[in-house]
């Protein structure tokens, strides 16, 4: 969420920034200029009356002292009273559709991002890598997952329904291995603190990072007693809100977390994308990049949790490029994005596996997360980052079809190996 002062000292770059993600200012701020305005008036108006009212109070006490007749003032007081909750009432509802507003104003672009319409306007800023060649044609994963017997989306299907899946064997040891790879180097090298965070979260939490109420179609929602719970849709979800309501001490920052969750999604609108192997599924595993940052420093932080996601493909010796997103396909919370993008042969394209974004202090206006700067009294919200390190089940998709062999057998990259027990997948029967 912005800042209201700053929404209200900087309309006219808040309205630029709107259409550089390719929306009409008018109908996200509506009449945000005069709600505010309506709102201070109101408050100006009431604490005016109030000091009328406290004035007359010392006035009444002197006349009664004095055994004189104060029936005039005292009705003069009550009118004042009565004048005085009207104005609160209204600015507290002026007050409510200005959060609403502000609720719904995505975060502001920062300066270095690329402007554009769509990701036809994405910039690359690196490759790592060659492309794969093969003295045949390389299938695509459902393809050698069926014929390896490793993957299983007919069962998964009768067992829940569409978009689902079941892993046999090395398939379901490979998702397990790249898990597991994925936090020890993040760990043991990165520098990341481990955290296995509850698969479900609450309102709050999602509001505090940005999926309510804007992506409420999207979230998948568990009746608990007289609340509602959501399956999270990312491990940014639980592991941003750790913090929530809390304030961190300056001399701590960066913190820097990694999780492993399941992420279930409803893909609403969706449906006709990708509807072929375990692209866009409704679960799927994930490790997760989050950081809590001094402003100053969130950029640099930015460029290196980025770094560190694309060590995960570089390990595993896949081909993938990482480009900036422009205005116009960054997401709602987003100040700056990165998207890795790694090289699939079987579908002949760059599919995206990691989205790194900095949110500045957005989410953490929201969600109320502060720092105490060293020296200072006055405290400060922290800068959020988070990015996948790396989406899971689209690793284990680029591994299948980059390491397929002539034989329809897949060769374990070498440092999965000593995580998986094998050196290559071959096919058994389910």
């Amino acid at each position: 969420m912005l800042d209201l002062g700053f929404v209200r000292d900087n309309l006219a770059l808040v309205e630029e920034k709107l259409r550089q993600r390719g929306m009409n200012p008018a109908e996200v701020l509506k009449d945000f200029p005069e709600i505010d305005a309506r709102r201070r008036s109101a408050i100006t108006e009431a604490e005016t009356l109030k000091a009328q009212r406290n004035k007359a109070s010392e006035q009444i006490a002197q006349l009664k002292k004095n055994k004189q007749d104060a029936t005039a003032l005292i009705e003069e007081t009550k009118n004042s009273r009565e004048q005085i909750a009207e104005l609160e009432k209204s600015a507290e509802a002026a007050e409510a559709a200005m959060r609403e507003i502000l609720l719904s104003i995505p975060n502001l672009p920062h300066a270095s991002v690329p402007v554009g319409k769509s990701a036809d306007d994405n910039v690359e800023a690196r490759k790592w890598g060659t492309l794969p060649s093969f003295d045949f044609t390389p299938k695509p994963h459902w393809e050698l997952g069926e014929q390896l017997g490793v993957l299983d989306l007919e069962r998964a299907s009768k067992i829940t329904g569409a978009r689902f899946a079941v892993y046999w064997g090395l398939g379901a040891k490979l998702e397990r291995a790249l898990m597991n790879f994925m936090l020890d180097l993040h760990t043991r090298e990165h520098g990341y603190t481990e955290v296995l965070p509850p698969f479900l979260v609450n309102a709050e939490s999602m509001y505090g990072t940005g999926q309510l109420p804007k992506f409420e179609a999207d979230l998948f929602k568990v009746p608990h007693g007289d609340r509602t719970l959501y399956l999270v849709p990312t491990a940014e979800v639980p592991v941003t809100n750790l913090y929530r309501d809390e304030t961190l001490d300056g001399a701590s920052l960066p913190v820097s977390l990694t999780a492993y969750t399941p992420c279930f999604r409803s893909e609403a609108g969706s449906y006709g994308k990708d509807v072929r192997g375990i692209i866009r599924q409704h679960q799927f595993q994930k490790v997760e990049l989050v950081k809590f940052t001094k402003p100053e420093e969130s950029y640099a932080e930015h460029e290196k949790l980025t770094r560190n996601a694309e060590e995960v493909l570089q390990r595993l010796g896949l081909h993938y490029r990482t480009v900036a997103l422009c205005t116009g396909d960054m997401g709602f919370s987003s100040a700056k994005t990165y998207d890795i993008e790694v090289w699939l042969p079987g579908q002949n394209l760059y599919r995206e596996i990691s989205s790194c974004s900095n949110f500045e202090s957005y989410q953490a206006r929201r969600a109320n997360i502060r720092f105490k700067p060293e020296g200072k009294g006055k405290s400060e919200f922290v800068h959020t980052l988070n990015g996948s390190g790396l989406a899971i089940g689209r690793t284990w998709v680029a591994i299948i079809e980059n390491y397929q062999q002539a034989d329809g057998s897949v060769v374990i990259p070498e440092a999965l190996r000593p995580y998986v027990g094998a050196d290559r997948i071959t096919s058994r029967k389910l």
